[in-house]
């Protein structure tokens, strides 16, 4: 069969991409702009960080609570009105962040928001599956891909030169683009391919309020404490007390769960998902540490370190697509273990890195570890649709968002810990730092071995179905 027949793009699904693309990134860029600004954020509202840290946590816990639910919601409204609905509360919820009068209320708007925010990548992913079908997963996640490496610079771009009300203005405009775009762009008849299911209501109230645990618990254990403290330890028994539940009720339950777990029954999926773990440990470890060595080692401040993190980005504008493009002919078991021992490689760099170190140098191991970066993450996300039926796609997207955010800020919260102990030991930043990236390489090496395990070359799939447009006929139809 033809590349044209196959796996060709055509300009509807291209159109789809680009719309669900430039709303997913406002998430990201919201996650990292507000991250870096938090210290901006207790001077201005003249409060201690552990309240103001709260603008940060109380978003990542209120995405925690709807990441699981917004499978459900996508085969039970269709995922254009989940789309659009929870873009709608993500913009309402920046606008008002942006008028906030004190620290609760900045903290409130800023829940708001998250509740918004935690369908969109998932929704993103699930619409994207459905329309690229299996044959051109790949190159489809590889292109989703690439705008999501920006966030770094346009958050150092918003800090150096806004006052702090834009950290959340600037989202809005973007967004409203976005929702106009959606009408148009989005199927709107789309649901979950058969009858809607019933609500999972004691799924909900053991899987989400777990997964929040897990996730306030990994948030809290990154600084010299680590995870010995208390609210630390009481989070992360009640977040495995109350997944452990939810895994009982799932196998048990008379009506279809929130995740159905029997997808884990596939030995294909499972490894991809575990894959996709792992990477979330990768990308995120690297995400928070590269930007702080600039700015805590070098003295960097927040525009030079989100432009200094720009080669990452370059790397994986290079990586993805190419390995998009291969996945769908080879498969997620070579081109992980090579993108793997490429972050490795470049990793390596920093952490021999101090306050001198060549830039030049730094930069090419960002390209490198970017490359990486990019060669593992379209492939494995690929490979966990190429493993399902398009009707359990979303029920996917929601097991595969949990698993890699959980993976993100475990591994985020242990290099934090390693960083902080390490430095106190040494008292040495930089040997503080040198330690951190290694537990990096450490995490590339284990997905490097991973990889060999995940599925091969995809089998051969028939010509995927045009994308239909909202309101449009079917591209080339009569």
């Amino acid at each position: 069969m033809s590349e044209s027949q196959e796996t060709r793009l055509e300009p509807a699904l291209l159109r789809l991409l680009g719309v669900l693309v430039l709303g997913a990134i406002l998430a990201l860029l919201d996650a990292t702009v507000v991250n870096v600004g938090i210290d901006s954020l207790g001077k201005e509202f003249d409060s201690p960080l552990s309240t103001i840290q709260w603008v940060a946590t109380g978003y990542l816990l209120a995405v925690a609570v709807m990441v699981p639910i917004s499978g459900w919601a996508i085969d039970r409204f269709g995922g254009r009105a989940v789309w659009i609905t929870g873009l709608a509360v993500f913009l309402g919820g920046s606008l008002l962040t942006g008028f906030a009068w004190d620290a609760g209320s900045l903290i409130f708007f800023r829940i708001l928001t998250g509740f918004g925010g935690g369908v969109l990548e998932p929704t993103m992913l699930t619409l994207l599956a459905r329309a690229a079908g299996p044959a051109r997963a790949g190159r489809v996640m590889g292109l989703m891909s690439l705008p999501l490496m920006l966030g770094p610079v346009i958050g150092g771009v918003v800090l150096e030169w806004l006052d702090w009300q834009w950290l959340f203005f600037f989202k809005v405009p973007i967004g409203i683009v976005a929702v106009v775009l959606a009408l148009k762009v989005v199927p709107g008849a789309e649901k979950g391919g058969g009858q809607a299911q019933p609500f999972d209501l004691r799924g909900v109230l053991l899987l989400c309020p777990g997964f929040a645990a897990l996730m306030y618990a990994f948030s809290q254990a990154g600084g010299i404490e680590g995870f010995g403290q208390t609210r630390v330890v009481v989070g992360l028994i009640a977040g495995v007390v109350l997944i452990l539940g939810y895994v009982i009720h799932a196998f048990g339950s008379k009506i279809a769960p929130l995740v159905d777990l029997r997808l884990f029954s596939s030995w294909g999926f499972s490894a991809s998902v575990a894959a996709m773990f792992l990477v979330g440990g990768m990308l995120y470890s690297l995400l928070f540490l590269v930007p702080l060595y600039y700015q805590q080692v070098r003295g960097n401040g927040a525009l030079a370190a989100g432009l200094l993190l720009a080669p990452q980005g370059l790397g994986a504008l290079v990586g993805m697509p190419l390995a998009g493009r291969l996945s769908d002919k080879l498969g997620a078991k070579l081109l992980v273990p090579a993108g793997a021992a490429l972050v490795a490689i470049g990793t390596v760099g920093y952490t021999q890195a101090g306050a001198s170190s060549n830039l030049v140098v730094l930069a090419a191991c960002s390209v490198v570890s970017g490359l990486g970066l990019g060669m593992v993450g379209a492939p494995a996300i690929a490979s966990v649709y190429r493993t399902v039926p398009p009707s359990s796609a979303a029920g996917a997207s929601s097991a595969l968002m949990i698993l890699n955010q959980i993976g993100g800020s475990m591994t985020v919260a242990l290099v934090a810990w390693v960083l902080a102990s390490k430095t106190l030991a040494a008292d040495s930043l930089t040997t503080g730092f040198h330690h951190a990236f290694w537990w990096v390489v450490g995490a590339a090496v284990i997905v490097f071995l991973f990889g060999f395990l995940l599925p091969g070359r995809p089998e051969q799939q028939p010509a995927p179905e045009p994308v239909k447009e909202s309101g449009d006929p079917v591209p080339g139809a009569a």
